[in-house]
């Protein structure tokens, strides 16, 4: 698929960053030191653990199947690109401490000069969007991507929530739908415990975003409102366990690609699911994330259907090893094949981190 090169669309879309050639010998797996929140331990005032990217890429680089060499650096959304989604009004207002206080659910933000927020919190959760932008175009491109970061599912366009300040899933198919032709059609498969509030609200009379949520009827948002998007929903009751779940996931991922098949699959890959989570409510296996996300990806691959993964929520420090330990699983198995998906990739139109031979990375099937 080419990128769009009218008069119109140039028009409309501005110059971004986030869209440079890679080679086809670099891994389409997104992610950035710059993802990790670190400042003075107020990121351990909220459950999530803010430093869990690093240590999936830490896990994944135990196994060899990463190198720096071999992956794609994110690099961070610019306000013109944020605008894509965003509105100018609300940008404006992460400009206060209080607000980025309360949509990342830290207090002690709020007592913090804004420049420092901006730097050490917001910097962030930019550059995992401009992870998610870029990995939306690596899997147009290559069949699939991994962001490592990202998912933030509870932002829209004009409102924040649930440590989710940018609307990073609409963006990345907002850029699509502008710049890349022949993709009109999006499907997101939301399997984080909690509703996907703010894509689900940003595309609500959008008929071109078909959405299926999986989630616990229970918790944080009850949006009822985004559920009015919501085409295929399941709602799941506490304690749901990995047989039921399974089942469910199965049954309406099939049935949500049958009934359409879109040009690009995001799928919102949230560990909150597991067994013990603070804030998910669920009883789901770290083997039972480990089959999810393989139904996900087979289901894919049987339809030829670009899938995208984001990480998103995950609130107990063992599912940075889940993560990592299902990213392998899904090399083992074939179904992101690195061999493959350098000699079936054209250029992508992506910023490249390091570019190495992927050679060493496949070598591990043998393994």
């Amino acid at each position: 698929m080419s990128l769009k090169g009218s008069k119109k669309d140039q028009k409309c879309s501005h110059r971004t960053q986030l869209y440079i050639e890679v080679p086809s010998t670099c891994l389409p797996i997104v992610y950035s030191p710059e993802y990790n929140i670190t400042f003075m331990g107020l990121e351990k005032m909220h459950p999530f653990d803010a430093g869990k990217w690093g240590k999936v890429i830490g896990f994944l680089k135990e196994e060899q199947l990463i190198t720096d060499d071999n992956i794609v650096e994110a690099r961070e959304a610019t306000e013109d690109d944020l605008l894509v989604v965003h509105t100018r009004r609300y940008l404006n207002k992460l400009k206060w401490s209080f607000v980025v206080a309360t949509i990342t659910e830290i207090p002690p933000l709020l007592l913090l000069p804004n420049f420092l927020v901006q730097r050490r919190v917001l910097r962030p959760l930019r550059t995992q969007t401009g992870g998610t932008i870029m990995a939306g175009k690596l899997a147009i491109d290559r069949g699939w991507a991994i962001n490592v970061g990202g998912g933030f599912h509870h932002c829209s366009s004009d409102k924040g929530g649930g440590f989710c300040a940018y609307a990073d899933i609409t963006l990345a198919i907002k850029f699509l739908f502008e710049r890349v032709e022949g993709v009109s059609k999006a499907t997101i498969i939301d399997l984080d415990a909690h509703q996907g509030n703010g894509h689900e609200r940003d595309f609500m009379d959008d008929k071109r975003v078909y959405i299926m949520d999986v989630y616990n009827r229970y918790i944080y948002p009850g949006d009822g409102f985004a559920k009015r998007a919501i085409k295929r929903k399941v709602e799941l009751d506490w304690g749901t366990e990995d047989q039921e779940y399974l089942q469910k996931v199965e049954m309406h991922v099939e049935g949500a690609l049958n009934e359409v098949k879109p040009d690009i699959l995001v799928y919102n890959a949230g560990t909150d699911i597991l067994d013990g989570d603070p804030l998910g409510g669920l009883a789901i296996s770290p083997q039972g994330i480990i089959k999810r996300d393989e139904i996900l990806f087979k289901a894919a691959r049987r339809r030829k259907i670009p899938i995208l993964m984001v990480t998103s929520g995950g609130y107990q420090k063992r599912t940075a090893r889940i993560i990592a330990d299902s990213i392998i699983n899904l090399h083992n198995l074939g179904l992101v094949d690195c061999d493959s998906a350098a000699s079936e990739a054209r250029p992508s139109q992506v910023p490249l981190m390091m570019s190495k031979s992927i050679s060493s990375a496949a070598a591990l099937s043998s393994r």
